[in-house]
C-alpha cells in the first residue's frame, strides 16, 4: 500500500495546472486566437482597450504642475481591471501584449502604473511584447523577444491627449457661450470639417459655363470609331475654347460639306501600368468605400476582427497584419510567398525578375509595421468563404488580391492617337490596347470620379497614314462646366491624408464624430455641412485660424512623431502651445453672439421695408426682418440655400373649443414635428396637442386612468411615436405601444396594446391573446 501525501499531491497538481505566465492584450477575440498558439503556462486575458482615461471635466490637465494628467480608471472595465490585478498576482512574469502603436504603448504603461499601486513586483517579471500579425510563429518570436517600454511613444500620446484636451475643453466652451450649447471643437476634428464647408462654399459659388465640343464619326469596314476637333482653321481646340453654340453650328456646317476625310498622322507609344503599391489604412478605407460601399468605421471593424482572429475548422487563424499602418513595406517572408505563389499559379512572364519595392507617398508617414497583407498568401479567399460573413469575405478578398498583384509584373498598353484631316479642321481619335495584362489581369483600382472620355479607351483598327475614310457625319456635343463634387468618406481621408491630418487609425472616428455632432449630414454617399456645421467652421476659421489651419494641423503631428522618435521632448510644445491657446481664447472672450449667428442682408423686407437678417435659429437658418417682434416676416432657408416664405398671418382658430386649462382661444400652429393645437396664450399657458403624427385626433379611447382624458398620438424628440391622455401633465399615463378599444378578457383593464415580439414573431397558431397573427396583445 502507497501512502500519499495529500497537501504535497494537491500543491504539485496545482503548480501543473495553475500558469506561471501572464500575457494581456487588448482584445477578446485576440486574446482566444493566442491562447491556442501559447502553451498551458501561459494564461491570456484582455484589457478591452484602455483601462484609464482622463476625467471629462476640467482640472483633469494639472497645468500648474508641468501638465500632469490625473487618470482615471474606465468605470466599464473596472472588471477586466480586477481581472488582470489577480491574474497579475497568480504569475511570476507578465507581458504586455497591446497593439503595436502610440495608444497600446499607452494602455501597457497605464496597465503596468496599475499593477505598481496594486501587486508586489519585486520578485516579477514585466516585458513588453508586439507583434503585427496574430500567427504561432509571430507570437511565439514575439514573447521570445520581449522588451522594456518605449516611453517615447508613451510621452507622444500623453502629449497628443494633453493637445486634444487642452483644445477641447477651451474652445469648446466658447462655442456653448457663442453659438450653441454642446458644441465641441477638435484638433483634427475641426480642419477637416473646414474641408467640407469650404467646399460646399465652393459648390454654391460656382458658375456653370457651356461649352462645345465638335465630334466626327467615322469608320473602316464595320469598325466605327469617333474623332474629336483639336483644330480649327490653324487654331487650337482645347476644352473650353469653343463656347458659344453658334460658333460651333457654323463649323459643323462648313466641315460637313467633304464627305471623306484623311489620316495626316498615326502616333503610336507603349507605356508602362505599375502595380499598386499593398493597402495602407487609408489606401484599405478608400478603396473599400469605393469597391465594398463601406464606410471609413465599417471597414476598420471589419479588418479588426480579420486581424484578431476567426475560427477555421478547429483552430482561430489571424488573417490580415495590423490594421493600422501607413507603411507600404512588405517582409522578406511574405514577399518571398508572394512570389512563390505567382510562380506555381500564374505563366513566367508575370512574374518580375526582383521584389518590387514602393515609395510611400504620404505625408508624415510612419515606417514602423508592414502593409495590411494576408497572414498567409496560401489562404485564398475561396478556400475560406465558408468561414467569414460577407463583410469579412469582401474584404479579405480586397486585401488579399491587391497584396497578390503588387508583386506582379506591370501591364503594357499601347496608346494610337490618330490625326484625321477634314478641310482646314484637325480631329484626333484616341484608343487604348492592353498589349499584356499583368497585374491587371486580377486587381484594377477603382476611380471615384471619371477622368477619361470613353474616346480614349477604344480600340482602334489597323489605319495608315495617308488613308481616307468616309465622314459618316461632324456634330457638336453641348457641356457644362461642372463644380467639384461633394467629399465622399473616400475622397475626404484622401485629403486628409495628403495634407497630413490625422493619422491612419484617426479618419474614421473623427468622420464618426463630425456626424455625431451633426456637424453634416450624408446626402447620396457625400457629406453637406449642417446650417451649425457651417456657423461652427465659419468661426473657427475667422477668429481661431491658426487651430484649423491645415499646416499647423499637420505640423503638430509632425511634433507628435518627433516626440514619438525621442528627437525632441514633450514639455515645451505643450508650453508653447497653451501659451498661444490661452491667450486666444482671452481675446475672443467679447466677441459678440449675434456677430456669429447673424448677418445682415442687402435686402429689404417686403413687407414693412427694414433691413433682412439671415440668423440661425433653433431648427436651422431663417431669413427674418431687423423689425422683428413689430414685423414678422421670415423665410426658411434650405440646406442649398433656397428660401421659401413662411406666412405671417394670424395661426387658424380651432372653432367650438377653448384650452382645457385657461378657457383661452385654441389655434393651429406649425412646428418642428408638423401641426399641432396651442393656447393663444402661450407662453403664460403651454397647453399643446399633437395633429401632425398619424392618428394624432383623438382615438376614441377613453383614459383607463383619469377617466376623463382621451388617448392621442404625439411625437417625442426622436421623431418615435407613443401614445399618451390628453389631459397631461395632470394625468400622466403614457403607452409605448398603439392601443386598442378592447377591454381585456382576463382583469378588465379599460384597454389593450398590441406589440410585435420576438416570441411570436412568424407564428400564427391559435392563441386567445393572439387575434392579430403576429400582434400579441396585453394591457
Amino acid at each position: 500500500m502507497v501512502v500519499v501525501d495529500t497537501k504535497e499531491f494537491l500543491n504539485r497538481d496545482v503548480n501543473i495546472i495553475m500558469p506561471s505566465k501572464l500575457l494581456i492584450v487588448e482584445s477578446p477575440a485576440k486574446a482566444k486566437t493566442i491562447n491556442k498558439y501559447l502553451g498551458s503556462d501561459f494564461k491570456v486575458i484582455a484589457s478591452f482597450g484602455h483601462v484609464r482615461d482622463l476625467p471629462k471635466k476640467n482640472g483633469s490637465i494639472d497645468i500648474e504642475h508641468d501638465f500632469a494628467p490625473k487618470y482615471q480608471i474606465i468605470a466599464r472595465n473596472t472588471k477586466h481591471v480586477d481581472e488582470i490585478i489577480a491574474s497579475s498576482k497568480t504569475c511570476d512574469h507578465i507581458y504586455l501584449a497591446t497593439d503595436p502603436d502610440r495608444e497600446g504603448e499607452a494602455i501597457a504603461w497605464h496597465i503596468a502604473e496599475i499593477l505598481k499601486k496594486k501587486c508586489d513586483l519585486t520578485k516579477k517579471t514585466v516585458e513588453r511584447v508586439t507583434f503585427h500579425e496574430i500567427t504561432a510563429t509571430a507570437i511565439k518570436a514575439a514573447v521570445a523577444n520581449a522588451h522594456s517600454l518605449d516611453f517615447n511613444l508613451i510621452d507622444a500620446q500623453q502629449a497628443r491627449l494633453t493637445l486634444d484636451y487642452l483644445m477641447g475643453f477651451n474652445i469648446s466652451p466658447l462655442l456653448w457661450r457663442k453659438i450653441k450649447p454642446g458644441l465641441s471643437a477638435g484638433r483634427v476634428q475641426s480642419p477637416a470639417l473646414r474641408l467640407i464647408c469650404e467646399r460646399e462654399d465652393e459648390i454654391k459659388a460656382f458658375i456653370p459655363e457651356d461649352y462645345f465640343s465638335v465630334i466626327l464619326d467615322t469608320h473602316k469596314k464595320t469598325t466605327k470609331f469617333q474623332a474629336r476637333l483639336i483644330e480649327h482653321d490653324r487654331k487650337k481646340i482645347e476644352t473650353k475654347t469653343i463656347n458659344q453654340k453658334q460658333e460651333a453650328v457654323v463649323i459643323c456646317a462648313l466641315l460637313n460639306e467633304h464627305k471623306m476625310a484623311s489620316i495626316v498622322n498615326i502616333s503610336k507609344k507603349q507605356k508602362k501600368k505599375n502595380p499598386f503599391p499593398p493597402f495602407i489604412t487609408s489606401s484599405l478605407q478608400i478603396e473599400a468605400a469605393r469597391k465594398l460601399g463601406f464606410n471609413t468605421d465599417k471597414t476598420m471593424k471589419v479588418a479588426q476582427s480579420l486581424y484578431e482572429g476567426v475560427e477555421i475548422g478547429n483552430e482561430s487563424v489571424g488573417l490580415i497584419s495590423y490594421m493600422r499602418t501607413d507603411s507600404v513595406n512588405l517582409s522578406t517572408t511574405a514577399l518571398n510567398d508572394v512570389r512563390g505563389y505567382i510562380q506555381q499559379n500564374y505563366a513566367p512572364e508575370y512574374l518580375p525578375n526582383s521584389p518590387t519595392s514602393f515609395v510611400n507617398k504620404v505625408k508624415n508617414a510612419q515606417e514602423a509595421h508592414e502593409a495590411i497583407r494576408p497572414t498567409s498568401i496560401l489562404r485564398t479567399p475561396d478556400t475560406i468563404k465558408q468561414y467569414l460573413n460577407n463583410d469579412q469575405y469582401n474584404l479579405y478578398e480586397l486585401i488579399w488580391l491587391r497584396t497578390l498583384a503588387c508583386q506582379m509584373t506591370p501591364a503594357i498598353l499601347d496608346t494610337t492617337a490618330v490625326d484625321i484631316k477634314v478641310s482646314n479642321g484637325i480631329f484626333r481619335a484616341n484608343g487604348i490596347v492592353i498589349n499584356f495584362d499583368g497585374f491587371l489581369r486580377i486587381y484594377q483600382e477603382t476611380e471615384e470620379e471619371q477622368t477619361t472620355t470613353n474616346d480614349e479607351n477604344v480600340k482602334l483598327p489597323e489605319l495608315t497614314v495617308g488613308e481616307d475614310l468616309p465622314i459618316d457625319q461632324i456634330n457638336f456635343l453641348e457641356h457644362q462646366t461642372e463644380p467639384k463634387p461633394r467629399y465622399s468618406e473616400a475622397s475626404l481621408v484622401k485629403s486628409l491624408e495628403e495634407l497630413g491630418i490625422g493619422r491612419p487609425s484617426t479618419y474614421a472616428s473623427i468622420i464618426s464624430t463630425l456626424k455625431k455632432r451633426e456637424y453634416v449630414l450624408m446626402d447620396k454617399k457625400r457629406f453637406i455641412p449642417t446650417d451649425i456645421g457651417a456657423i461652427v467652421s465659419q468661426f473657427l476659421t475667422k477668429h481661431l485660424t491658426t487651430y484649423v489651419d491645415y499646416k499647423f494641423t499637420a505640423n503638430l503631428e509632425d511634433t507628435l512623431d518627433d516626440i514619438s522618435n525621442g528627437k525632441i521632448q514633450k514639455l515645451p510644445i505643450l508650453k508653447e502651445f497653451w501659451h498661444n491657446l490661452e491667450a486666444t481664447i482671452a481675446q475672443k472672450q467679447g466677441i459678440a453672439r449675434s456677430e456669429l449667428i447673424s448677418e445682415k442682408l442687402e435686402e429689404n423686407c417686403p413687407e414693412c421695408g427694414k433691413q433682412l437678417i439671415l440668423r440661425l435659429g433653433k431648427y436651422g437658418k431663417f431669413i427674418g426682418c431687423s423689425g422683428y417682434p413689430e414685423c414678422k416676416y421670415m423665410r426658411k432657408v434650405s440646406a442649398t440655400g433656397e428660401t421659401t416664405d413662411i406666412k405671417s398671418e394670424e395661426p387658424e382658430v380651432v372653432e367650438g373649443r377653448t384650452c382645457p386649462k385657461d378657457d383661452g382661444i385654441l389655434v393651429i400652429r406649425s412646428g418642428k414635428y408638423g401641426k399641432f393645437i396651442s393656447c393663444k396664450n402661450y407662453p403664460k399657458c403651454k397647453y399643446i396637442e399633437n395633429l401632425n403624427a398619424p392618428g394624432a385626433e383623438d382615438s376614441g379611447i377613453s383614459c383607463p386612468e383619469c377617466k376623463v382624458g382621451q388617448i392621442v398620438t404625439k411625437k417625442n424628440r426622436y421623431g418615435n411615436l407613443f401614445y399618451a391622455c390628453d389631459k397631461y401633465p395632470k394625468c400622466k399615463t403614457l403607452f409605448n405601444y398603439k392601443p386598442l378599444a378592447e377591454k381585456c378578457p382576463s382583469c378588465g383593464y379599460g384597454l389593450l396594446r398590441h406589440q410585435l415580439t420576438k416570441k411570436w414573431s412568424g407564428r400564427r397558431e391559435s392563441n386567445p391573446h393572439h387575434k392579430l397573427g403576429r400582434l400579441l396583445l396585453y394591457h
